[in-house]
């Protein structure tokens, strides 16, 4: 197996924001529409997604969020099997982070992903829309 045969893209990369408000009109300002208003009722977080093109970013309330150079939290890729990936993942030893499949009830039928860690502490979410 290999991640090429599932993975598609980039599907997003998230970015922490103190101020969501400044976060929406900055992008806006700078031409990505809000494709997507929602709440992450596990966290409680206020969750938008913006969109120019084919870039998509996540901004979503954090009061962690860093606020200097190198904020943006993760980047998630788009696969077309979460579950090949998963196991492939943990099979390489790559799942840094433990983590397991989650499910979010965004877009029209939700999204499953999970996230491991790079080698210079990023995030890196593999994500599949249901």
């Amino acid at each position: 197996m290999n991640i090429k045969d599932y993975a598609t893209g980039i599907q997003h990369l998230g970015i922490p924001t103190k101020d969501m408000a400044e976060t929406l009109l900055f992008y806006q300002e700078l031409g990505f529409d809000l494709e997507l208003s929602t709440d992450n009722d596990a966290t409680g977080q206020k969750v938008n997604f913006l969109k120019l093109g084919n870039l998509v970013i996540e901004a979503y309330d954090s009061e962690d969020a860093a606020m200097c150079y190198g904020g943006i939290e993760h980047v998630a890729i788009n696969v077309t099997d979460i579950e090949a990936v998963y196991d492939f993942i943990c099979s390489r030893g790559l799942n840094t982070l433990e983590d397991e499949i989650h499910f979010l009830p965004f877009w029209e039928n939700g999204v499953r992903f999970f996230t491991i860690e790079g080698p210079n502490k990023e995030k890196v979410e593999f994500s599949q829309y249901m």
